[in-house]
């Protein structure tokens, strides 16, 4: 019982293939199977110019499994495996590697060398070798596809609320603090650093976000997604502080929910200048949480629990408390005039320790 798939973000739609794989699981007494590949195929053949991920890998696995996985087989995407003809990627991975009986993929679905394979194809070498071949169910909410493609989009939009329905969780980080070079304690703003992978990243950034600490509790504070442009930096980096809150957080695992949007990342002439828009966004922050309901013409009913709720073992492991922390559906509205002068703007933060 097997599917195949990026399942980049783990969204409502792939949930709903994992379903399907239980319903035929449990009447066929067969292991839930889920294949995916490290990097995916379009990082492999477009680098930097490959969409962002949703999540990373470990965090996809542990969402996999949580969503009902039994086994996860993850095929490295190298050049062995893109020189496969259809035909030998069905032989050697399906047939020979996992004794496939069941096979639920969209129809839409290509594979092998030059993409040559299809569902059609994977139906008549099913007939011939005794394995069914069935296509995923279209998942749609509000009469909207759901998809990693549209969950992207939402992010960038700054509509975290529509992106959390989609994913059946809110969009959040989850990493341990590690010690970097301490600017923020200078200035007055310490923040707690989680590492990024180097791969495009799907939000840059200020953000005001709720963050969860080892003991559960929920803080609300004001984060920077990005590469810190005006001290620079050799690796992308989540900053968060938090709000009216000092902790030793070194070797801690948080999880950082952006709620609100507030603005890009921004490279400044002066550190004065930089300082000043920091505490200028952790203004903004205080007063967003302070009265979400500037929010509520712009957001939809509140999800209910089983749609915020997340995965065991995976990111946002308790379900985030929106009444304290709402997400907004869109950016906030800009300051109308900008003190102290920015210049050369980059992509998208704030940058700080």
């Amino acid at each position: 019982m097997a599917t195949i798939g990026n399942f980049d973000g783990v969204h409502l739609g792939h949930q709903a293939i994992l379903e399907q794989l239980q319903t035929l699981s449990r009447s066929q007494a067969l292991p839930v199977t889920v294949v995916i590949f490290e990097p995916q195929p379009r990082e492999y053949f477009a680098g930097d110019q490959a969409p962002p991920r949703l999540t990373r890998l470990r965090d996809k696995v542990a969402l996999l499994k949580a969503h009902g996985a039994d086994r996860i087989l993850c095929l490295p995407f190298n050049d062995a495996l893109r020189s496969l003809t259809a035909r030998q990627f069905i032989e050697r991975v399906l047939i020979d590697g996992l004794q496939v009986k069941h096979l639920v993929v969209g129809d839409d679905f290509r594979f092998g060398c030059d993409r040559a394979g299809d569902f059609t194809l994977l139906q008549a070498v099913g007939r011939e070798r005794g394995f069914a071949v069935e296509h995923t169910r279209t998942f749609t909410l509000d009469d909207e596809r759901v998809s990693s493609t549209r969950v992207r989009t939402l992010l960038a939009s700054g509509n975290f609320f529509q992106a959390a329905r989609m994913l059946g969780r809110p969009y959040g980080y989850q990493g341990r603090v590690v010690r970097d070079r301490q600017l923020g304690r200078t200035i007055g703003v310490p923040t707690a650093n989680i590492p990024l992978t180097r791969r495009p990243m799907a939000l840059r950034g200020v953000f005001a976000c709720a963050t969860r600490l080892a003991d559960g509790e929920w803080v609300a504070g004001a984060a920077n997604i990005g590469w810190r442009p005006t001290v620079g930096a050799d690796q992308p980096m989540l900053e968060v502080h938090l709000l009216d809150r000092e902790l030793d957080l070194y070797g801690e695992t948080l999880t950082v929910v952006p709620c609100a949007r507030l603005r890009g990342e921004v490279k400044f002439d002066q550190f004065d200048a930089l300082v000043a828009q920091i505490h200028r966004d952790l203004d903004n922050t205080r007063r967003y949480f302070a009265r979400p309901e500037r929010q509520s013409d712009s957001l939809a009913p509140e999800p209910g629990p089983a749609e915020i709720e997340a995965a065991a073992g995976g990111l946002c492991a308790a379900s985030l408390p929106q009444a304290r922390f709402p997400l907004a559906s869109a950016p906030l509205p800009p300051e109308p005039s900008n003190p102290g002068g920015a210049a050369h703007a980059a992509p998208t933060g704030s940058d700080g320790d």
